[in-house]
């Protein structure tokens, strides 16, 4: 019986050890996160990833099982890059760092979105990967350290990431339809829509048309935080700036 090809050893077609050296965990999902970033999640299958990485695509089951479990090993390592300093005093400066973090990683990797925002819906929270609890388990930890008590330390965790995935969706939808116009109307296709129905949105297209994603992000912060510091008992000490 012929033996499955073994990745440390599989040659190219020239009879060398293709480059890069042996099939990682990290190469695997480096050359993953390419093709999602270049086609979307649906251009990702087993064959193509082994078509880019020179390998029979089934050695590559040895590092992912199925697809799904690559995808949620791909979303653990984009948030790999969501730094938080959990040693921070001033927790709102923190959170500000950690939504300015989250938004840059949607912007350098947009088609990845979904599985930070919609695939989670679909798994308890405990069957989750590990890496993608990580952030909730330093924020949790920042805010505790700060004098929250758990409970409400939770309470800001989901009103932030709820802000943040909403921001993030909106901020990608944010489409020009013809870049080279400037007419408002005609660069967002607002001319398209029945101009006795949606008067008002019209009249905004200048605004739309303005969008500002890190702009839209920090007002969004402010209104947040200001809530927060509002509502729930939080610890004595400098009190939250709004900048």
């Amino acid at each position: 019986m012929a033996k499955a090809p073994d990745d440390r050893t599989t040659r190219s077609g020239n009879g060398q050890v293709p480059p890069g050296g042996p099939i990682t965990r990290a190469r695997i999902l480096t050359a993953a996160l390419e093709i999602i970033d270049r086609d979307g999640i649906d251009a990702l299958s087993m064959r193509r990833l082994g078509k880019a990485l020179d390998r029979d695509p089934m050695t590559l089951y040895r590092h992912a099982p199925n697809k799904a479990a690559l995808l949620d090993a791909v979303a653990e390592s984009v948030l790999e890059g969501l730094e938080v300093d959990t040693d921070d005093g001033d927790w709102a400066h923190q959170l500000r760092e950690v939504a300015r973090g989250f938004r840059q990683l949607a912007l350098d990797h947009p088609h990845v979105v979904p599985l930070l925002v919609t695939r989670p819906l679909s798994t308890p929270l405990g069957l989750r990967p590990l890496g993608t609890l990580r952030p909730l388990e330093n924020i949790l930890s920042l805010l505790t350290r700060a004098g929250f008590t758990g409970a409400d330390a939770l309470h800001v965790y989901r009103a932030l990431f709820g802000f943040l995935h909403g921001h993030v969706l909106d901020e990608l939808q944010e489409l020009v339809e013809r870049p080279d116009e400037s007419d408002d109307l005609l660069r967002l296709g607002l001319h398209r829509l029945p101009i006795g129905d949606f008067p008002l949105l019209r009249g905004l297209a200048p605004v739309l048309a303005s969008y500002d994603g890190a702009t839209e992000l920090e007002r969004g912060l402010d209104i947040l935080i200001t809530g927060l510091t509002a509502t729930l008992h939080h610890p004595d000490g400098p009190a939250p700036t709004v900048t």
